[in-house]
């Protein structure tokens, strides 16, 4: 009897141990996510929004782009789409992985090192100029090397999945396809970068290439990684009717089709792709149909259903809007108009209201700090989206000189919604009830 109680004690000190490596291994994962979102806030707020600001004042002024060098431009976008959104996407990734070992951090560490640094190289040397030719292909050697991390690690626990499974789930495939994307655009860039470098002229791209990168940016990689994350969520949390599959596998080959069009130059045909696939895709997840059941809103605002379904209005103002652009554009303004739709509109309202839902629970924090500042920021975000997009074709057109002054206003509700929300998400993590401790409260920090 003595020898039975003996062992029931040694397998459940054993299966303790276990639970505690786990949760140290978890608690790792969770810091690791932090130092990603807190990377991608950092640029988000600085390089990117706040530099763009910078540039839209000055567009403002001159009425045009002026003196205003393409590189800064370029150096705002990437630091947007690399720097914030590339930072999130690896961070969850990552998260997202199972850990066998001790390799909780052998490969994520490397990676965030060499992509945080690639992006903050690119920013620099964009803005300065400062021995750009070193420094613009040695930032994007460090992203190729860092998405080449990634998959690499990815590959090892996907691939036997692959091969249990029949079939893969629709937004998986979603997903897969926009890294594929990123992986073909680090290599694009990495490319161009090193010629630029050669011929030694300008560290920004000639404006013809740089409209052929912009589609693989803007409908590549962000369209699909939102696509496939909405399908993954959002039937969940807004209680959306199932997915219709065929409808979506046939936007995601609408998209792929597109891109590769716009790719090649066929800038119109490109754009009625697009167009037609960002329709599709709307119809497919069902997003502006009776929802049958009710939203899960608990730690988030109430609105979180609201504007979780308006980034699919803002994906169809950029589908239509790059059309109207490929048949009328003469000075920028309406292709403008329409990336804006697609990365402000779209992409960054989906992360502005799945973010403080998703985010604080994988970095190990139970709720978002204040669901008001949550609505604050969608709010500003929205107000000066609709004013950015509205204006720009307005302005840069030449069909009302008032816009002109209407595109400094609309960046600063932007820039406002932006510091909020990163404030909201840095308050979180100082402040918020850690999802490790036991029988800690779920109520918000902040209502």
């Amino acid at each position: 009897m003595a020898t039975v109680v003996q062992i029931d004690s040694t397998r459940q000190t054993d299966i303790q141990k276990l639970a505690e490596t786990f949760s140290a291994r978890e608690r790792l994962k969770s810091r690791m996510l932090r130092a990603w979102i807190l990377a991608g806030l950092f640029f988000m707020v600085l390089p990117g929004t706040v530099l763009g600001f910078s540039n839209l004042l000055a567009i403002s002024t001159h009425h045009g782009l002026g003196s205003l060098p393409a590189a800064w431009i370029q150096g705002h976008g990437h630091a947007q789409v690399f720097g914030w959104i590339g930072s999130f996407v690896l961070g969850i990734g990552f998260y997202s992985q199972p850990v066998r070992g001790k390799s909780v951090l052998r490969v994520p560490l490397p990676c965030f090192i060499l992509w945080v640094s690639g992006v903050a190289l690119r920013w620099f040397a964009n803005i300065y100029g400062w021995h750009w030719q070193i420094l613009v292909p040695l930032s994007a050697a460090f992203e190729l090397i860092a998405v080449a991390l990634f998959l690499s690690a990815a590959s090892h626990h996907k691939l036997p999945e692959l091969k249990s499974s029949p079939r893969l789930e629709l937004w998986m495939v979603s997903v897969l396809l926009s890294t594929v994307e990123l992986a073909a655009i680090v290599i694009f860039n990495f490319v161009e970068c090193l010629r630029l470098a050669l011929a030694g002229v300008s560290p920004s791209f000639p404006h013809g290439l740089d409209q052929r990168y912009l589609v693989l940016l803007g409908w590549g990689f962000l369209a699909p990684v939102v696509w496939g994350f909405s399908a993954r969520w959002l039937p969940t949390f807004l209680g959306l009717a199932k997915l219709r599959s065929r409808i979506f596998g046939t936007a995601l080959l609408l998209d792929v089709s597109g891109v590769l069009a716009g790719v090649s130059g066929f800038t119109r045909t490109a754009a009625i792709l697009l167009a037609l696939g960002a329709v599709s895709v709307a119809v497919a997840l069902r997003i502006f149909e009776r929802s049958k059941a009710n939203a899960k809103t608990q730690g988030v605002h109430r609105s979180f259903p609201f504007f979780a379904r308006i980034t699919y209005l803002w994906l169809a103002i950029a589908g239509g809007m790059s059309l109207w652009a490929a048949f009328a554009d003469h000075n920028g303004g309406i292709w403008g108009a329409s990336r804006h739709a697609l990365t402000v509109g779209f992409a960054a309202t989906m992360v502005f209201a799945i973010g403080p839902r998703i985010l604080p629970h994988f970095s190990g924090i139970n709720r978002i700090f204040s669901t008001r500042l949550m609505l604050a920021s969608l709010l500003f975000l929205q107000f000066g989206c609709t004013l950015r997009v509205c204006s720009e074709p307005l302005a840069y057109e030449g069909f009302a000189s008032f816009a002109w002054k209407v595109l400094p206003i609309s960046g600063i509700f932007e820039l406002s919604g932006v510091l909020l929300f990163a404030a909201n998400l840095a308050l979180t993590f100082a402040f918020g009830q850690s999802a490790f401790a036991a029988n800690r409260r779920l109520e918000p920090v902040c209502a």
